[in-house]
Parts: C-alpha cells; structure tokens; sequence
C-alpha cells in the first residue's frame, strides 16, 4: 500500500448532464448525402497544398481498390464540429479499415449519442470545481468500461457496444458505428486527461487493461499499412501521433517491414508531435506526408467527399 494519502473522491458533488449548458448540439451536426466535388477538384491549381490534396485524394483511392487499409487517428475538436455523420459515410463507403482515438473522442461521442448534446463551458465550470462533474457521462462510460473489461473487450469495442444497444442518437456515434461495421476503434487513454477519470466509479485496471488491449489491436492495423496504406491524423496533436510511433515501432519490429505508405496530418496549427511522428519520420523509409492547416468543419468534409 502507498504510504501517500490519496484524495477521497466519495465527496464529490455532481449534477445531471441534463441541467448543463452545452456548445454543442447534435442538430448543428454536419448532414451525410451526396455531393459532387468532382469539378471543384479539377479547378484546383497543381501548386503547393492544392497538388498535395490532390495527391492524397488519388492515395486513398489507390489504397481502397488495392484493398489496403485507411486508419483514422482523430481529436475531440473533429467530435465537437460536428463531423461524425461523415466519418461514418466513409466508413460505411467501405474506405476505413480502423479508427484511433483518444478519451475525449469516446466522452463527445457518448454524450451526443446519448444526451444529443456535449461541450461544456470549461472556463464557467472551472470556477466552481464543476467542469467535468456530469454524473451520467462518468457512471455510463465508466460502467461500460468495467463490464467491458470483465469480457475481455478493447476501450472502443466495449463502449461502442454498450451505445449501440440503448442510445437514442446511436446513428450518430462513431464508437457504435464502428461496433456495428465491424471496423476497429483504439480508444486510447491518458490517465488523468479525461473527465471520467474524476469520478470514484473510474476503475484504473479497467481502463488501462481496455485501452491496453486497444493498442495492441492498433498495432495489427498498423502492420498491414505496408506498401499502400494511408493514416490520417484528423486533429490529434499529442496523443495520436505518440502512439501511432509505437504502434509503428511494434508492427516493424514484428512484421520485418512495414513502409511505402502515406500519412497526412488535418489541424487548424502547426504542431510538432503531428509534423515529426506523422508526417516525416514514419516515411523516411519509404512513402510520403502531407500537413494540411485549416479550420475541421471545412477541410475535413472536403477531403471525405473527395474521396466517395
């Protein structure tokens, strides 16, 4: 036993995730159909960013008919503006052949699919020790985690089944899409990032062991990303990019080669983690990386209805 004391969380004041105010609301959310972006695409010069988007475009489709994978790393901020509905086209499309996520992705996924809402005011709620207290959103995920944990479930696998089974806007979930389609999503954790990890119900080995077992379910993705593959950042700037470098790592040492694929990093800045363990390292050995910078809502849904 530690000979620290710990906080005793039991004392906890929560509030329902009802009576919070939320910035955003699933009725804001981006809409699925068609759209033809062909003749924009054609118009575009064959100069700097816009040769590169052509590029990768060309890569993700060469990737699809070769049957090669497209891995999905995302951020929170893709959750918040809205752009699920588009991820899941693609992945219905047949384009996505595993998801990587970090914990806040899971927290706006489960909130939206359940409650139609996420995204408090951090900076009101942090002034009364209130941010992050929504009793619901830690009881459910927790809860799904530990059962999930219990079956021997990845972090994704679990929670997206637990969502699946008995949310009301479970169509706009990307953990319960991914259940549905079969397609791997990695929730990978840091402890202490996230807001359920606040609660007295959060159950570290049940956490670490879930999204443990996620990250050796991505490294297999990884491995078959050799010679055609593509792994897309969509706004990650710390966590994804870590653990997509020791995925890689751990699929090289094991597969004897894994090259001769394409990444590209989507954010709204520059970042270091991003450009170096994304875009430049993973294909010194073979294959390129791009960096696109502009705002989630309008880059992001370019690129998916480029592609089908």
């Amino acid at each position: 036993m530690s000979r620290y004391q710990e906080i005793n969380l039991n004392s906890l004041t929560t509030y329902s995730v009802k009576e919070r105010f939320s910035k955003v609301a699933a009725t804001a959310f981006a809409k699925a159909g068609k759209v033809d972006t062909g003749a924009f695409l054609d118009c575009l010069p064959n100069i700097l960013c816009a040769a590169d988007f052509k590029e990768l475009v060309a890569a993700c489709k060469a990737a699809n008919a070769k049957g090669k994978p497209i891995i999905i790393g995302l951020g929170g901020h893709v959750i918040k503006c809205g752009l699920a509905p588009l991820i899941i086209e693609l992945m219905e499309a047949g384009y996505v052949g595993a998801l990587v996520t970090n914990g806040s992705v899971a927290i706006h996924d489960y909130e939206i699919a359940y409650f139609g809402q996420t995204s408090e005011d951090v900076s009101k709620a942090l002034a009364d020790g209130s941010f992050g207290m929504a009793e619901e959103t830690s009881v459910g995920i927790n809860t799904a985690i530990t059962n999930g944990s219990a079956k021997g479930l990845g972090f994704g696998e679990a929670l997206g089944q637990a969502i699946l089974h008995d949310a009301p806007n479970a169509k706009l979930s990307l953990l319960a899409s991914a259940y549905r389609l079969g397609i791997p999503i990695c929730v990978q954790v840091a402890i202490g990032t996230d807001i359920i990890h606040q609660s007295p119900r959060a159950d570290g080995k049940a956490i670490g062991d879930c999204s443990l077992r996620d990250f050796r379910i991505f490294c297999a993705q990884v491995a078959d990303l050799d010679e055609g593959g593509v792994f897309l950042n969509l706004g990650s700037a710390v966590i994804i990019p870590e653990v997509f470098l020791k995925a890689l790592t751990v699929a090289r040492n094991i597969t004897g080669s894994v090259k001769n694929f394409t990444t590209a990093v989507f954010d709204m800045n520059m970042h270091y983690r991003a450009r170096v363990n994304v875009v430049q390292r993973p294909v010194e050995t073979g294959g390129k990386g791009y960096y696109f910078i502009g705002h989630h809502e309008i880059m992001i849904p370019l690129l998916i209805k480029s592609l089908i």
